[in-house]
């Protein structure tokens, strides 16, 4: 049988961010075409449980829990080490989902096993992180787009980027979406909306996602709608505190969202999606958003303008994701024909059936033959 071990995420079903319902529906779609899928899912950061180990099976799907003493990143870290000591001893192609702890993987390697490794985003340019911090991740880039048997980045640019980290050419698979159709508009309620009268932003609440430019925009240009930000924002964090301090009373401040439902609707009935992310590769809420039909207002970069096409509105600074606003509140016109646009790209580029097929076709490639043997 075809065996595949997924790691690097808190596992599935699908409940924090796009790794996990990359993986969920990777496992999913792979079960169902005779796989036996194993996925490597983390406990609640920091509490320990009687047995250091768990089994269970999940829609077809075997899962191994494990939990962490630590808390935060250090928390991943030690799942990630846990993780890679109990896949040594099985069989299978290891599908591992980000670089941050790529070090450990090379145990994996030396073990003589297939490896896939998604290079997400370049981790290391993030302002949150240290100086150490940003060392570690830019090591972990540099082994995993070298040590894995193949590298695949969700974008071109990334593509390009690792090539020039690598000796062998990464394989380019973007992200996947659903295209939204309907949804259910009474949901909106829990925030006291309506349906096309709101703007949304949702994303973690970091710097480098110009979530504090966003919000100084929308209370600069004083409008009716109102602009609900999705993200956990926390009162200790001096740039959360900013964030709060410059909006107005029309911004929203949600917090964390899972509930798929509500959120998927949140997205459909948006008068835009505002994406202020500078960093990484074919983000996830992008590309939902796109599937969506929702006009976009990202930041002005290579990563975005590539996911959402030249239909959509661009920004470099608070002035012009202002005047990106008020264009599209002031002229249904344009905003049709954004969401139009929208649709199209995600229909051409982005749609599950097709990603999920190109990553079975890799890993079928190694189930008999490491392209990269270490022998």
């Amino acid at each position: 049988m075809r065996t595949l071990n997924i790691m690097g995420t808190r596992g599935v079903p699908a409940l924090h961010g796009g790794f996990e319902t990359f993986a969920e529906r990777l496992s999913l779609y792979l079960v169902s075409r005779g796989w036996d899928v194993l996925v490597y899912c983390q406990e609640a950061d920091g509490v320990e449980t009687d047995s250091p180990m768990r089994e269970d099976i999940w829609e077809g799907v075997r899962r191994i829990h494990f939990s962490t003493r630590k808390t935060g990143p250090l928390g991943t870290v030690e799942f990630d080490r846990k993780c890679v000591s109990d896949v040594l001893g099985r069989p299978g192609i290891d599908l591992v989902l980000g670089y941050n702890t790529a070090v450990f993987n090379i145990a994996q390697r030396f073990a003589r096993r297939p490896v896939v490794m998604n290079m997400d985003g370049i981790e290391w340019k993030r302002q949150k992180w240290s100086i150490a911090a940003k060392a570690w991740f830019f090591l972990n880039e540099i082994i995993g787009s070298n040590f894995a048997s193949i590298a695949v980045a969700d974008h071109p640019e990334m593509a390009k980027h690792i090539k020039r980290r690598s000796f062998a050419q990464p394989v380019m698979i973007p992200y996947g979406a659903d295209e939204v159709l309907s949804a259910d508009v009474s949901l909106l309620e829990r925030f006291q909306i309506e349906a096309g009268k709101y703007f949304i932003s949702i994303a973690r609440i970091e710097p480098e996602n110009s979530i504090l430019e966003a919000v100084l925009a929308f209370s600069s240009i004083g409008r009716a709608e109102k602009f609900i930000v999705l993200g956990r924002m926390d009162n200790n964090n001096p740039y959360h505190r900013s964030v709060r301090a410059a909006a107005n009373g029309n911004v929203i401040f949600a917090g964390p969202v899972y509930d798929t439902e509500l959120v998927k609707a949140l997205r459909f009935y948006a008068l835009a999606y505002v994406h202020g992310h500078q960093v990484g590769g074919t983000n996830p809420s992008l590309v939902e958003s796109l599937g969506a039909g929702n006009p976009v207002i990202a930041h002005s970069n290579r990563f975005n303008r590539w996911t959402a096409g030249s239909g959509q509105k661009y920004f470099e600074n608070v002035k012009e994701c202002g005047e990106c606003m008020s264009s599209y509140a002031n002229d249904p016109d344009v905003r049709a024909r954004a969401a139009h646009d929208a649709r199209k790209r995600h229909r051409t580029q982005f749609q599950w059936e097709a990603v999920l097929r190109q990553y079975e076709e890799i890993l079928s490639s190694l189930q008999c033959n490491d392209v990269r043997s270490m022998a």
